[in-house]
């Protein structure tokens, strides 16, 4: 890449404060800008590096007042940090390519049918009566099983597995080694001790513009459908379980689970090594700090929640003080 200062203005609906012809060829972090370098400064706690960086471009937001003298060029913009996820995006945009490749390796069903500029690398898998969308990328040791669905401009990428009947939308990121469609942990109790394997029949269906990380599971259903509804973006290492349901833009970090048959709403957030039991309901715009676990249903609508069992966030940071208090005497 290369752009000029007026370049990525004109790109991000910002104005240039500083030289527009400055030219920058890479990315970096305010703390290690270098000549040649754009950075972005939207935390305050960071302020001191704008006047140290040596980079030639840094995006700030528009109402953003130097206390000394700025060697770069300043990109003013709203909000600095989405637009630089947004530069992120054009540049990427502008090296995709997308075209139609079949490894040597590779095999198809006779009856799958793929779209347009579809990519199948060396030993991927792809079942009977699967649809492929256009602009798809199946890399390397991908399986998809018998009649799965999955949408246009999709990235599977390599080791992931996609059982058979699993339905993916378009635009979906697939990272190495998740699994999307195995059979949930359902067994019922026998009297003799021992435990009776319960069937499940359902499939798993993931909505467009939907994430999900590395070795991250999303277990099909009994019956019926597992969701995760549009926009939501699932990190590593995350479960979720049979017959759940998550609403659209919500965003799970690392190492969280949801239990069976629970429904999160939409915009919730959900933060890392989180727990949320079986057959609850979480509404909306619901927070969860990292570590908290959820016994019981969330009815209103934008709380925040900490600690096991959960309890809003304010209560916990006031019952903890009066812990650490207590400590001392």
């Amino acid at each position: 890449m290369e752009f000029t200062a007026k370049e990525i203005a004109e790109i991000l609906s910002g104005t240039v404060d500083g030289n527009p012809q400055a030219t920058v060829t890479t990315f970096a972090r305010i703390e290690s800008g270098k000549p040649g370098a754009i950075c972005f400064f939207a935390n305050p706690k960071y302020e001191h590096y704008v006047y140290e960086c040596q980079a030639d471009i840094i995006i700030v937001n528009k109402t953003f007042i130097p206390q000394k003298s700025v060697k770069a060029t300043l990109v003013r913009v709203d909000d600095a940090y989405s637009a630089v996820a947004s530069l992120l995006d054009y540049v990427t945009a502008k090296k995709r390519s997308y075209k139609r490749y079949r490894g040597l390796r590779s095999r198809i069903r006779w009856s799958a049918r793929l779209g347009k500029k579809v990519y199948v690398g060396d030993f991927a898998y792809i079942g009977k009566r699967a649809r492929i969308g256009d602009c798809t990328k199946i890399y390397e040791n991908v399986y998809v099983g018998d009649d799965v669905k999955i949408g246009k401009f999709c990235t599977i990428y390599p080791g992931a597995r996609i059982y058979p009947g699993m339905i993916i939308g378009d635009n979906v990121i697939i990272h190495s080694n998740a699994v999307i469609g195995a059979d949930g942990f359902g067994f019922a109790p026998l009297e003799d001790g021992t435990w009776k394997k319960i069937q499940h029949t359902g499939n798993v269906i993931i909505e467009d513009d939907v994430e999900i990380g590395a070795n991250t599971t999303v277990d099909k259903s009994q019956m019926g459908s597992t969701i995760v509804k549009k926009g939501t973006k699932i990190d590593n290492l995350c479960q979720i379980a049979h017959n759940v349901e998550i609403g659209p833009n919500t965003v799970m970090a690392a190492m969280s689970g949801i239990a069976g048959s629970s429904k999160v709403g939409e915009h919730c957030i959900i933060g890392g090594q989180v727990g949320i039991a079986g057959h609850l309901t979480v509404a909306d715009n619901t927070s969860f700090a990292a570590q908290t676990g959820l016994l019981s249903n969330v009815r209103k609508s934008g709380e925040a929640y900490m600690g096991t069992p959960a309890i809003p966030y304010m209560q916990y940071m006031r019952s903890y003080a009066e812990f650490k208090r207590s400590g001392k005497k």
